[in-house]
């Protein structure tokens, strides 16, 4: 579950989220976020991710305060921001490894998960290319591995299917 409470992020007189609350209830239902450029919709995940503090405002994620207890809130969530925060002097195998360490996969359990994850999206043929070499496409798989990372109950993607061509995106 996702509550939004009155949230508010302001850069000075420049109002970038103005007041915006919502909820969204556990069930496995797809959300989006429309609207223009400007309007907001990047510095609201980054704000519900904890990548970025709010002005005002509350964000709960399972019942947990992102702003009080960000480590406990961020368990719950997958996060593949716009541009994927990827090593690009890493191999996709060694970033996803790093990742998982990070995100607290047991040792005994990360050979298992990472290859079902770079089998899922696509990356186990380029597991051991450096990312800088790999094509934006492959770097953007690269980035939703990490989001799968330890399954998460919640998956916030920002424009996950930038640099995917159309087989890519199926």
């Amino acid at each position: 579950m996702i509550e939004v409470k009155d949230l508010v992020k302001s850069y000075g007189p420049h109002m970038a989220v103005d007041h915006v609350s919502f909820r969204i209830e556990d069930g496995g239902g797809v959300y989006g976020f429309l609207g223009p450029n400007g309007a907001g919709k990047s510095t609201t995940m980054n704000i519900m991710t904890g990548y970025l503090a709010a002005t005002d405002g509350q964000v709960l994620i399972d019942g947990v305060d992102i702003f009080e207890d960000p480590m406990a809130a961020r368990r719950c969530i997958g996060y593949l921001p716009e541009q994927p925060p990827v090593y690009p002097d890493m191999t996709p195998g060694e970033y996803l490894k790093f990742a998982a360490e990070l995100k607290g996969v047991p040792r005994e359990l990360q050979k298992e998960q990472l290859d079902e994850i770079m089998d899922t999206c696509g990356v186990t043929e380029v597991k051991d290319r450096l990312i800088r070499h790999l094509s934006k496409g492959y770097r953007q798989r690269v980035g939703l591995a990490q989001a799968l990372l330890v399954y998460p109950d919640i998956l916030i993607l920002e424009e996950p299917t930038v640099g995917l061509d159309p087989k890519q995106i199926i």
